[in-house]
């Protein structure tokens, strides 16, 4: 059995693990990076980036101007109420870009694994970590190992390995039930629909005629991606993690049979199957830091429960979490001081989302009923400050300090809230 000795093992390769993995790099440190598949491989995702996760393209300094690769947005149109659709441009704010993406994550998590070895960390692709190493004189994990029978040895070891994540769980972290747990499911379509400039999204499911049939919980999105297809799934969310007999593939048949058939969402244009995926949600594993181990992404539960985001979430506790690393790194690891430091991450992340996420279980509870939402988007869709507001809310997207009153409302709200 071989052993590879580093500063820090990073265990999955997606947005959370590769950009993690670039900003420690960048700093000095020695990183290893752990992929159990091979680049490019598909993830069940939406392919939008909201102007959140753009913002942490550009502060890892990825080129994202050429439209030949990344296809932009500048708002969300949004269906719900009515028949025709209301057209909301992002925010004009200091603290984000007024534009979105879209980008397939086949693409999308080469660029930045490719990012993260260019900065100096070593991606192992196809190695399937099987558990970890445990110090039992100290009870902390030292490394990792692996399926092909290695070893990985490291005092720090990031699980950016998904909702699963064996390595949490390995550490005795297991899932918390009181928190929202979605599921979201997608396919693609060829279809005319596929140049557009707006992300779109459906805040009304009907299993028949729009106003006729019956509401399905939860909420649909169409993405044109810019190739001659079009990214097209739904997302349903309940606010605890309770087991469901809900059959999403045919809720998304359903609702798609009452599109226009000219946007060509129907069986003969679909490419490839349809995927479904765990969203786990407001820190629904915790904590994030324990024993060596930190979490980031979708092993912590970093999923908003207000729109389902992700991503921008994975990356933005990747460089939390590779502030905290460095520093407990270079104070010594194995010192009060270095433990306090790697503490420190998981004070930053409530810091940062603990209220947000909180609010988003109390809307969660609200619109996981269908009737609730038909009566929002009824009511509240027709008005355009309420529905800025509520845009401003979802999406995550507001300045936090010298905001408009919007933004300063959402703040209060956000820091007045208890943590989750």
């Amino acid at each position: 059995m071989s052993e590879t000795r580093t500063d820090v093992i990073v265990v999955g390769a997606g947005p959370g693990g590769s950009t993690a993995a670039r900003y420690l790099a960048e700093r000095g440190l020695a990183v290893t990076l752990l992929e159990k598949s091979a680049f490019p491989r598909e993830k069940v995702c939406g392919d939008g980036l909201t102007p959140r996760a753009v913002k942490q393209l550009i502060r890892l300094g990825i080129d994202t101007s050429d439209e030949t690769v990344w296809l932009r947005n500048k708002g969300l149109r949004v269906y719900g109420g009515r028949a025709e659709p209301f057209e909301l441009p992002w925010p004009e704010l200091a603290e984000f870009p007024p534009y979105g993406l879209v980008r397939g994550r086949a693409d999308f998590d080469k660029i930045l694994a490719d990012h993260a070895v260019a900065g100096g960390a070593v991606l192992h692709e196809n190695t399937t970590v099987t558990g970890a190493v445990i110090d039992p004189r100290t009870d902390r994990i030292t490394g990792v190992t692996t399926k092909d029978g290695r070893t990985f040895a490291a005092p720090l070891v990031i699980a950016a390995d998904g909702n699963s994540s064996r390595l949490a769980l390995s550490l005795g972290l297991a899932k918390r039930k009181d928190r929202p747990m979605g599921v979201a499911v997608r396919t693609y379509f060829t279809s005319p629909r596929s140049n557009d400039d707006y992300m779109e999204s459906w805040l009304e499911l009907w299993d028949g005629k729009p106003g006729e049939s019956n509401l399905m919980p939860g909420y649909g999105w169409i993405f044109g991606m810019g190739d001659g297809t079009c990214n097209v799934g739904l997302g349903t969310v309940t606010s605890s993690a309770t087991s469901t007999k809900a059959n999403y593939r045919q809720m998304l048949r359903a609702w798609l049979a009452n599109t226009p058939p000219e946007w060509g969402f129907t069986e003969e244009n679909q490419v490839g199957s349809i995927g479904s995926a765990a969203l786990p949600m407001s820190f629904n594993r915790q904590p994030a830091y324990a024993r060596g181990l930190l979490l980031v992404g979708d092993s912590g539960g970093m999923v908003s429960p207000f729109n389902g985001e992700g991503i921008a979430y994975a990356m933005e506790a990747a460089e939390m979490a590779a502030d905290a690393i460095t520093d407990a790194h270079f104070r010594g690891l194995g010192t009060a001081s270095a433990e306090r430091a790697l503490q420190g991450y998981v004070t930053r992340l409530k810091s940062e989302w603990g209220g947000y996420f909180r609010l988003g279980q109390v809307f969660v509870s609200l619109i996981e009923h269908p009737q609730v939402m038909h009566l929002c988007t009824r009511y509240g869709l027709p008005r355009p400050t309420l529905m800025r507001f509520t845009m401003k809310l979802l999406a995550h997207l507001y300045d936090t300090r010298d905001g408009d009153w919007m933004d300063k409302v959402i703040t209060t709200l956000a820091k007045v809230a208890p943590s989750a």
